[in-house]
């Protein structure tokens, strides 16, 4: 069954987007014939959609046929020679986020030093103000537990529980994307992490609810003191108004926060990360990149980033796939496969001899 908000979202998005091109193309979207999904296919293609993206297009019609108890075209011969045309002629590997790892892309993750685009400078970097406490802490937690947007968004106070290591907790995740039946799953969280949001819901007086709220920022310019007037140099040229005869004192600039009542929104994690890079770098935090190396890296930066550098943490530090699928709770290995392609790459047989003669 379609059950997260998500499915449910890219369901209908789906299905309003197959229709519309039905209806402008003089088509039947439901009952739909096996040639004008396999038309449809090829007409996203043709705007830029890739292999990932289309197979998505056929579920979703192949799930609104099923629950309306219809026919489903979809397995017919004509739209899997389609789908396999476009992925022989684009390629099938989607585009990755690119990873944020704790110390950067070094080979050792205990002891090498960290460099380039590092989450540890990152955290370092956060203010102390009640923007910076949040986001220090929504960033070490999203490291920690490699958890997805919405999933991260869907934290609680009430979700930290009490670990054997006093210093540390465990986050009860109620559902997650590879939970359809809602067993809920558990994640670490480091003293790192604990004592961040310890500090966040302190300042922030949160004691129930989302942990991960919006803050929003007032900022007042200072104001210099203003004499009054006396009451007879008002002239009779000028607006008669009595205000004008009092003195206003000097107004200190200073700064309001207002912090929602209800959780971040999913799509906000990804600008709040890339916002986070931004900031250490005018700070000086990340001493090896380039203006150039930072625009090119934050195109790649997205909500999943975090959940690609652990990835590839685990794997560097000699984790074996079956226990990164068990912590990132993976159903598959395909993905976590795919994520640590580049480091296996870099970090393989001939990568290690490039490193010894180059």
């Amino acid at each position: 069954p379609v059950t997260s908000p998500h499915s449910i979202r890219a369901l209908k998005s789906d299905v309003e987007a197959f229709d519309a091109w039905c209806r402008r193309n003089n088509r039947i979207a439901l009952p739909a014939t096996p040639e004008t999904v396999a038309d449809y296919l090829d007409a996203r293609a043709g705007k830029g959609s890739r292999p990932a993206s289309l197979s998505r297009y056929k579920a979703s019609i192949a799930k609104i046929h099923q629950l309306l108890e219809l026919k489903d075209p979809t397995p017919a011969p004509l739209v899997k020679l389609r789908l396999q045309t476009v992925r022989r002629e684009k390629g099938a590997a989607q585009k990755q986020a690119r990873p944020l790892r704790f110390k950067g892309p070094v080979r050792d993750v205990e002891r090498d030093k960290a460099r380039g685009l590092n989450i540890r400078a990152l955290l370092e970097s956060c203010g102390e103000d009640l923007p910076g406490l949040r986001d220090r802490a929504l960033l070490s937690a999203a490291y920690d537990t490699g958890l997805r947007a919405s999933e991260l968004v869907a934290v609680a106070i009430e979700h930290i529980e009490e670990a054997i290591d006093p210093e540390a907790r465990l986050l009860q995740i109620l559902r997650h994307k590879g939970d359809q039946d809602g067993e809920g799953a558990t994640a670490y969280l480091s003293p790192r992490t604990v004592a961040a949001i310890a500090a966040w819901t302190e300042a922030a007086g949160i004691t129930t609810g989302p942990l991960f709220r919006r803050v929003q920022v007032r900022r007042y310019k200072a104001r210099a003191a203003v004499r009054g007037r006396p009451i007879d140099s008002i002239s009779g040229r000028e607006t008669w108004d009595l205000r004008k005869t009092l003195s206003k004192p000097a107004v200190k600039a200073r700064v309001e926060y207002d912090i929602g009542t209800v959780a971040l929104h999913p799509g906000s994690i990804g600008p709040i990360f890339r916002s986070i890079i931004g900031r250490a770098f005018d700070r000086g935090a990340l001493p090896d990149l380039t203006a150039d190396d930072l625009a090119r890296l934050l195109k790649g930066i997205s909500a999943h980033s975090t959940r690609i550098g652990l990835n590839q943490d685990l794997f560097a530090s000699g984790e074996d796939l079956a226990g990164i699928m068990d912590a990132l709770r993976w159903k598959s290995p395909r993905m976590p496969l795919a994520y640590n392609r580049n480091l296996a790459a870099e970090q393989g047989a001939a990568g290690r001899l490039m490193a010894k003669i180059g």
